[in-house]
């Protein structure tokens, strides 16, 4: 049995209510096979939603129960809920995504992160250890900033300069870190469709979430990881470089990884067979 998405209407204030609530503040989608409760979590990245998995989801549906969601302050999650103070850091974002296992009674799912889930759902997992059997990582960070041998890719004034022009022109920003993160000159369409979820975005929110995904450091939090983890990272990506891959590789017990043939940091996107294959080979 085929089931489809999970609506859920305002109702009393009761403890279901209050659990349903949950689920429609992340617009929590559960698609896939009702009948088993084999379980595969999609978590998008920073400028996205849950829509960039849409050509990956179908290669699993039959399979097992799929969960998609978007995160605080993205496309369609309630927006009265996202506050700078309270999403201060990724800790809130696993909370929620423990939240959402809770009441859809989620244990020893598969977890699938990209990027700023990444490090999302490896906290999850080290504040809940067995909620995740196996955890795919695709193009995630623990650290964004270079600091002595540790090179994250970003000086904290080129950051800063991030931060100046998003808040100089923002939809200027997006025309100009859409296809350098894309990296797909020959499908423009990415582009644009990155583009589109990105300006989607109100702009201080975007700010706010660029500063806690740019500034966080949860490299002491890999060595807890005992979950069997793949990670997936392409040959070149402007946000997350091969040498940060290799460090989450050496940090995390557990770990494999695989560099797929793509490029950009969205290979769901962009390259949606190498990450199912990647997927598929793993679990």
């Amino acid at each position: 049995m085929i089931i489809c998405i999970i609506l859920y209407p305002d109702t009393y204030i009761t403890e279901d209510s209050m659990s349903k609530q949950s689920l429609k503040k992340n617009n929590v989608t559960v698609i896939g096979n009702g009948d088993v409760k084999d379980t595969i979590i999609f978590a998008h990245g920073f400028g996205t939603d849950q829509n960039a998995w849409k050509d990956v989801v179908p290669s699993f549906e039959k399979q097992y129960r799929i969960v998609l969601y978007d995160n605080a302050g993205a496309g369609n999650a309630d927006p009265t809920a996202f506050s700078v103070n309270k999403y201060d850091s990724l800790h809130t974002y696993a909370d929620d995504l423990l939240d959402i296992c809770h009441n859809l009674d989620i244990d020893n799912a598969i977890m699938v992160g990209h990027s700023v889930s990444g490090m999302i759902s490896l906290l999850a997992n080290n504040k809940e250890p067995g909620r995740f059997s196996k955890m795919v990582l695709v193009g995630a960070s623990p650290r964004y900033l270079d600091d002595g041998d540790y090179k994250g890719g970003f000086t904290q004034e080129a950051l800063n300069g991030v931060y100046l022009a998003m808040s100089n022109n923002y939809y200027a920003w997006v025309s100009g870190f859409a296809p350098a993160a894309m990296a797909n000159p020959d499908n423009p369409e990415f582009t644009a469709g990155f583009e589109q979820t990105l300006s989607a975005i109100r702009p201080d929110i975007a700010l706010s979430v660029a500063k806690v995904i740019f500034q966080s450091d949860y490299r002491h939090e890999l060595p807890k990881c005992n979950t069997e983890t793949l990670l997936v990272q392409t040959k070149e990506d402007i946000a997350v470089p091969l040498e940060v891959a290799e460090y989450l590789r050496d940090h995390i017990k557990n770990s494999k990884l695989r560099v797929i043939e793509a490029e950009g940091h969205f290979p769901h996107i962009s390259a949606p067979l190498e990450v199912i294959t990647s997927i598929k080979e793993f679990i």
